[in-house]
């Protein structure tokens, strides 16, 4: 994953690799986009797993992030689709205003 993402490969976009945000460790995250992508491996499938994975998600969002998450799976047997769906994330965030910037009702 992290070839798919250097060196501004994603519409020129920079992702660091193992970044601290809020109190967790983001796999890849781009600061500019305010976007995280999860990469879940096997012990992600483990008792309580999912669970902490929701409210982890969860505080992020409450912190203004978008978080995609993939399976390992994905990533190793379909980059290319995981790829075009990182590059239309990146899309609609640079075709919508941060929220910060919303007028009330433009939901």
């Amino acid at each position: 994953m992290k070839y798919a993402l250097r060196a501004g490969q994603m519409n020129g976009y920079n992702f660091n690799r193992q970044r601290p945000v809020l109190n967790y460790i983001a796999d890849f995250m781009c600061k500019k986009l305010n976007l995280i992508i999860e990469v879940d491996g096997i012990s992600h499938s483990f008792k309580g797993a999912q669970e902490r994975d929701l409210i982890r998600q969860k505080n992020l969002e409450g912190a203004g992030f978008t978080v995609i998450r993939f399976k390992d799976e994905d990533v190793l047997k379909n980059i290319k689709r995981v790829k075009q769906i990182i590059f239309d994330k990146i899309i609609q965030l640079e075709n919508s205003p941060p929220p910060h910037l919303l007028k009330e009702g433009d939901t």
